[in-house]
């Protein structure tokens, strides 16, 4: 490449030319700008203390307008240029105890950033100071903070990108460059109890953060430490106790929940907007966390150490933790995904991914206090674990779910704190009611009550199955068409109302776990299902058979061979279809068993829709004959012996049993009111009963009649939903089934009203 002629560029600039006029303007204008800013500069100087107080009183009025705060202040002056000391602060609302008092309060502010109208802090120093946080009986000294605003026409939405960037930059720009505090005091007063932090001392100073933090009047000392650049969006800091641990009382007594840990760390990197979108990235750690709730264990949950690496990514309508986001739990790691719209329909979804992992580091990862049946389990092989759950709440029936725990080579070389093959034999079963143990079975030949699969009725199997899992013989132990509905059901009720269970679960709920109802536990229960059926330690035959041995089926009656004679006084192999269908009935509620007769020892006649429905669906499958008379509902008797403990009261029978339902996580039972039962003369000669005295009738009102049929129509349907045998389909068979439903509802419920108008 030839080098440039130096001399010819030389001799061009000597030749460029810049007319003087240019310059002059150019120098003016400058000048000109200078002088404005001097004498802008000189008076904003010779009046900033009446400008201060101009704007203390503004802020004085507004807070005692918009919130009924009477703040008061000593002195308020500039004790440099851009430095302004206050002193005896304090703040109270309107007959309430005084929120906040400061003795001396310094704060100056960066110059260059109010050019852009940006306030940053420079140095703040604050002495003696208390916020006070009341709440004494029903009356809060805070509650102005959720004060709602006035209504307005004016519905501009709201983009959340937007707010959550300027929501980050605040809160950095209020926290200055240097800090100096001393004794400020944080207390919270309730009627049942009291918590108290006195910082002793604060200090940022070259981008290092110390403090020292007095609990409780002395009960602890607490260390607040690290790295403060706020400017630069650069946040890293921990918190310790000194030797014990950072404990949470007042968050024990309130919510009952039991958290400490040894240090808890977390740290801002970085914070990005572009693209109409917010992304925050940071940082959480914690060491030797302890939690104790009665929803999560019945012991201490302990985790040695755990984080995520958090990237919080925020939209105009949404806030999503991103896939690259990482969480750490001793020795295995996964991405999760959450991501929640809220406009225009509010949308929850969630994904988790491991990806391939030794499957000995899982077991040894898990948090101690939660899976004691696993403890000191050894394993071998590969592990892969996706999660995948969509909902619209427009659409809440439609969720999408997937949970799929895959494996490599993997099996069980040890079992640890319990022998999961022990099914496989003889065994003893002590149940357990309310924590206390019932007298010991032995699930075996042992047992006169024991009864081999091949002796208990094929009614009884298959009613069950119909009953409670469909797809056992099909299945690996879930179903997740079932797990899918449960989400929805939960979802629409607000609770946890409907639960999913397999027999396989239900099975290893009784042998090997407690009757608590805790989050540890039920995955407990969902990892143990998934080790017998994907290493098939038992056969399928052989659950089945312990199954029916071993569940309750009413108060103090365990196994099939001690319910068929405590109800009926008879084998298990002589089980009607009726009996079968009833006692397929109390299986999700054992202890209400006998609610389920009138005192003549018959059935409830709410009872006969159950029965069709099960029946109808025994029948579709080749294992019962179509009835038309209920497939044995009217046949069914209680042994004469207990008639006397069967309730007269319907209503209150119904009501039992509604609340024994609500306190087991089983499948809810479906009842349709029949039409009235036929008396005893109607079933023997099938005619009307002419010996009764004939009543008047009473007139019906036509809407009335039209509605209650419409609603039944309705509640018919959904029940009819809620049973449909999904094994072996796919979601797009059982959409379309379901449409078929509705769209036969929606003709039957376009008779009537037609009918009606004639």
């Amino acid at each position: 490449m030839p080098r440039p002629d130096l001399k010819n560029i030389r001799q061009n600039v000597k030749n460029i030319r810049v007319n003087p006029k240019y310059v002059r303007i150019i120098l003016i204008v400058f000048a000109s700008i200078f002088v404005l800013l001097l004498i802008g500069g000189y008076i904003a100087y010779t009046k900033r203390e009446a400008l201060l107080q101009h704007e203390i009183a503004k802020a004085k009025a507004k807070a005692k307008k918009d919130y009924n705060l009477d703040i008061e202040i000593g002195s308020a002056n500039f004790t440099g240029l851009s430095t302004v000391a206050f002193t005896d602060i304090t703040i109270v609302p309107f007959q309430r105890d005084s929120l906040l008092s400061i003795k001396k309060f310094d704060v100056s502010v960066k110059l260059f950033p109010l050019l852009f109208g940006e306030v940053k802090l420079s140095n703040v120093v604050l002495q003696d100071g208390h916020l006070n946080l009341t709440d004494i009986n029903h009356i809060k000294n805070f509650d102005f903070i959720f004060k709602k605003k006035k209504d307005t026409t004016d519905k501009t939405k709201v983009d959340l990108a937007d707010l959550a960037n300027n929501l980050v930059n605040q809160v950095l720009y209020k926290i200055p460059d240097n800090l100096s505090l001393t004794n400020f005091q944080l207390s919270l007063k309730t009627d049942s109890s009291s918590f108290s932090l006195l910082t002793q001392t604060a200090e940022i100073k070259n981008g290092e953060l110390t403090s020292t933090i007095n609990v409780n009047n002395g009960a602890a000392t607490w260390h607040v430490t690290g790295r403060m650049h706020p400017s630069d969006k650069d946040i890293d800091i921990k918190l310790y106790a000194d030797g014990k641990k950072v404990e949470l009382p007042y968050i024990e007594r309130r919510y009952h929940l039991k958290v400490n840990f040894d240090t808890i760390s977390t740290s801002l990197s970085k914070v990005e907007h572009s693209g109409g979108e917010t992304r925050i990235y940071g940082y959480w750690g914690v060491r030797n966390l302890v939690i104790n709730h009665p929803g999560l264990s019945s012991g201490d949950i302990v985790l040695p150490n755990a984080s995520i690496d958090a990237n919080v990514f925020v939209g105009e309508n949404y806030v999503s933790i991103d896939s690259s986001s990482l969480i750490r739990l001793k020795k295995i790691t996964a991405h999760p995904y959450i991501k929640y719209t809220l406009n225009p329909v509010k949308i929850y979804e969630l994904k988790v991914n491991t990806g391939w992992m030794g499957a000995q580091d899982l077991f040894d990862s898990f948090p101690s206090g939660m899976f004691q049946s696993l403890d000191g389990i050894q394993v071998a092989g590969k592990l892969n674990y996706n999660l995948n759950i969509f909902l619209n709440a427009a659409h809440p029936d439609d969720v999408q779910f997937d949970s799929r725990l895959n494996k490599e080579d993997f099996r069980i070389i040890r079992y640890g704190k319990t022998d999961l093959g022990k099914l496989n034999n003889a065994f003893v079963y002590t149940p357990y009611e309310k924590n206390k143990p019932m007298p010991p079975r032995t699930i075996g030949p042992q047992n006169p009550y024991f009864t081999p699969l091949s002796e208990i009725s094929p009614n009884l199997q298959s009613a069950v199955m119909t009953a409670e899992d469909p797809s056992f013989y099909r299945n690996h132990g879930f179903v997740e068409e079932s797990i899918r509905k449960s989400l929805a059901t939960d979802f629409k009720e607000k609770k946890f109302k409907r639960g999913g269970s397999t027999i396989s679960m239900q099975l290893v709920k009784n042998a090997f776990l407690s009757r608590e109802k805790t989050l540890s536990r039920k995955i407990e229960e969902i990892l143990i299902v998934w080790m017998i059926e994907n290493n098939q330690i038992m056969t399928k035959d052989r659950m089945l058979e312990v199954y029916f041995n071993i569940i309750e089926w009413g108060p103090n009656v365990y196994g099939i061979g001690e319910a068929s004679r405590y109800y009926f006084n008879k084998p298990p192999g002589e089980l009607t279809l009726g009996e079968s269908i009833y006692l397929a009935s109390i299986v999700p509620h054992p202890k209400t068993g006998l609610y389920s007769f009138m005192p003549d020892g018959s059935l409830r006649p709410g009872l006969v829709g159950y029965f069709n429905l099960i029946g109808n669906l025994m029948a579709g499958h080749g294992q019962a004959q179509r009835d038309s008379s209920n497939y044995g509902f009217y046949t069914v008797r209680l042994k004469e012996s207990l008639r006397k403990e069967a309730p007269s009261d319907t209503t209150a029978a119904d009501s039992i049993i509604r609340h024994d339902r609500d306190d087991n996580d089983a499948q809810p039972v479906v009842v349709v009111e029949p039409p009235k039962k036929p008396n005893f003369i109607q079933r023997i000669f099938g005619k009307k009963d002419t010996t009764a005295k004939k009543e008047e009738p009473k007139p019906i009102d036509p809407k009335a009649k039209l509605k209650a049929d419409i609603q039944k129509l309705r509640t018919d349907e959904e029940t009819k939903e809620l049973l449909i045998d999904t094994a072996g389909k796919t979601r797009k068979e059982i959409r379309q089934e379901k449409r078929r439903m509705r769209s036969d509802e929606r003709d039957q419920e376009k008779a009537l009203k037609d009918a009606a108008n004639q």
